[in-house]
């Protein structure tokens, strides 16, 4: 089983790893949701590295906790995590994006060991972890369902539709984890469609909700903490403030990251550049 890594400091090594793993796989193509992956990567370390309960030889095992990414466009992100957790091997980094590679650029279940379900139309993912939550619910399964979405996602009525029914159902082996980057394709989220104020809206549909800064592993770790003990019948989320390209000083100065091409001799510097942030 699993043994969660205790010591903050150690976490932030995970991240830094999960950063530099993504930067990699990112170079094989030139381009991808690479500042999503920067952003979320401490999230990441604290969910695989502190929180879940898996086997890292055995990814289909009964007694895991389970990791849903609705945004499957930040599958780069989760390919990391998995990477570094053992769960993929690391020499598939090499294939990312390219024919028949179990690393395709959008995150697909049948594809990828650890990729629990396929993402990419927003707000399916939370309605999915709703199902599944109820599933282990008649299994009498103690497993945890881990949902990542984001905050552009949260313009999709289905989403709220499942926050509602999460809620009705007392699904407390469920945590929401909401990537505030505000960033979409169509410009920042804000601006686009805004969902704040975030924390009252979900405590009102009857989540126990917490709001944290999404690139403090201190902050997460506590939240995630927070999350699992909570002891009142009902699902629990944790938005998380981020920042787009988190750690490569150059990315996370772009207005638009949404998307990103990065000229071949960038990719050192990038890679460079995290580095030095890590050093410091």
């Amino acid at each position: 089983m699993h043994a969660p890594i205790g010591h903050n400091s150690q976490l932030r090594l995970k991240a830094y790893q999960i950063r530099r793993t993504a930067l990699k796989m990112g170079q094989v193509q030139g381009q991808g949701y690479i500042a999503q992956a920067l952003d979320v990567a401490d999230i990441l370390a604290v969910a695989y590295f502190h929180a879940m309960t898996f086997r890292a030889g055995e990814p289909d095992w009964e007694g895991r906790d389970r990791f849903y990414l609705s945004i499957g466009h930040y599958a780069i992100a989760l390919y990391a995590a998995l990477i570094e957790a053992g769960i993929v091997p690391r020499e598939e980094l090499e294939t990312y994006g390219g024919d028949d590679s179990c690393l395709p650029m959008s995150g697909m279940a049948t594809y990828t060991p650890g990729m629990e379900i396929t993402g990419g139309s927003l707000g399916q993912g939370l309605p999915i972890a709703i199902g599944a939550c109820l599933a282990l619910k008649r299994k009498r399964s103690s497993s945890f369902i881990y949902n990542l979405l984001s905050d552009g996602e949260l313009g999709e009525g289905s989403t709220w539709e499942a926050a509602m029914s999460a809620a009705h159902w007392k699904l407390d082996n469920l945590i929401a984890i909401v990537d505030v980057n505000d960033q979409q394709a169509d410009g920042p989220s804000s601006s686009v469609l805004s969902a704040e104020p975030l924390h009252e809206k979900w405590r009102a549909f009857g989540w126990f909700t917490q709001r944290v800064d999404g690139n403090d592993i201190d902050a997460l770790v506590t939240a995630f903490d927070a999350a699992r003990a909570h002891a009142a019948p009902q699902p629990r989320v944790i938005i998380c403030d981020t920042l787009m390209g988190k750690g490569v000083p150059f990315l996370e100065a772009r207005e638009k990251n949404h998307f990103i091409r990065v000229d071949d001799g960038e990719w050192d510097k990038a890679i460079d550049m995290l580095d030095a942030e890590f050093a410091r």
